[in-house]
C-alpha cells in the first residue's frame, strides 16, 4: 500500500511538472496537447492516469477545457512516438521505455518521465541535478535497491535455500537488475532461480516451476506492471512471500 501511495504522489507531482511547457505556450490560440505514452496497457494502470489528470488539474489544466491529452500505449514503438509528434504535442509524458523512445525521436519537445531506475545510467538524462536537453522527470531508483530488497527477503525467510527472481527479459533494465541481484546473492551465498515472465502463460509456468524447485520467496523485477494482479494473486495462492514494487490496483 505504501508503494502504491508513493507512486500516486509521484505521478501527481509529475502532472504538476507537466504544466510548465503548457504555461509557456498559453498565448497560442490552439489548445495545447499532452502526449501520455505508456509502454504497456493503459487499462492496467488506471491509478496512474487518474493521478496524472489530478496533477494537471491542481496546476490549473483541465482536460477538454484548456488542455487535451492524447493517450498512447505500446512497447515504446517509434511509430507511436511519430504519431504524437505529428499531433504537435506540447509535452510527452511516459515511463522508461516510452520516454527513451521519445528521446530518440525528438530533441525539441519536452519529455517528462516516471521511472523506477537510475535515469542517468538508463540514458534518459546526463545529470540528476541538471538533466539538460529536453528530458526531466522523477525516479524511484528500484534497480539500485535490488540488493537491499533481496536482503529484506532473506530476513523475512532466513531459512530459504532458494529465492526465485521473476523478470521480463524484454524490459530495458532487466539485465542490470539481474546483475545487481546476482552480485548481492553471491556475496551471501544465496541460491537464485531466475524465471522469465513476459506473458500471462509464462508467469503461470514460472510459479509452477518455483514451487516445484522449492523457492522460499519471490523477487519481482521491473516491467511486470501489466501482470501485477496475476503475480500478487499467484503469490498469495502459493503462500510465497514476494518483494515487489508493483502497486495494488
Amino acid at each position: 500500500m505504501a508503494s502504491y501511495i508513493a507512486r500516486r504522489k509521484f505521478l501527481a507531482t509529475l502532472g504538476g511538472a507537466a504544466a510548465w511547457p503548457l504555461a509557456a505556450r498559453a498565448q497560442q490560440p490552439a489548445m495545447p496537447v499532452v502526449g501520455f505514452f505508456y509502454s504497456g496497457t493503459l487499462t492496467d494502470v488506471p491509478h496512474f492516469v487518474a493521478a496524472f489528470r489530478q496533477g494537471l488539474k491542481e496546476a490549473g489544466f483541465i482536460e477538454g477545457q484548456n488542455v487535451a491529452i492524447e493517450f498512447h500505449s505500446g512497447r515504446g514503438s517509434p511509430p507511436l512516438v511519430a504519431d504524437l509528434l505529428r499531433r504537435q504535442v506540447a509535452l510527452i509524458v511516459g515511463n522508461t521505455p516510452s520516454a527513451l523512445a521519445a528521446k530518440a525521436a525528438t530533441t525539441t519537445v519536452p519529455i517528462v518521465f516516471a521511472t523506477g531506475f537510475d535515469p542517468v545510467r538508463n540514458g534518459l538524462v546526463t545529470n540528476l541535478n541538471r538533466p539538460g536537453g529536453n528530458v526531466t522527470g522523477v525516479s524511484f531508483m528500484s534497480v539500485e535497491l535490488a540488493a537491499k530488497q533481496l536482503a529484506f527477503l532473506r530476513e523475512l525467510r532466513p531459512g530459504a535455500a532458494r529465492i526465485a527472481v521473476l523478470v521480463d527479459p524484454k524490459f530495458p533494465t532487466t539485465e542490470r537488475f539481474l546483475s545487481e541481484v546476482r552480485v548481492a546473492a553471491s556475496a551471501v551465498g544465496q541460491q537464485l532461480i531466475v524465471l522469465d515472465g513476459s506473458s500471462a502463460r509464462e508467469i503461470e509456468t514460472a510459479f509452477v516451476t518455483l514451487v516445484q524447485r522449492g523457492a522460499g520467496a519471490l523477487h519481482v523485477g521491473g516491467g511486470m506492471l501489466s501482470q501485477r494482479e496475476r503475480i500478487i494473486a499467484l503469490a498469495a495462492r502459493h503462500g510465497i512471500p514476494a518483494n515487489t514494487s508493483l502497486p495494488a490496483a
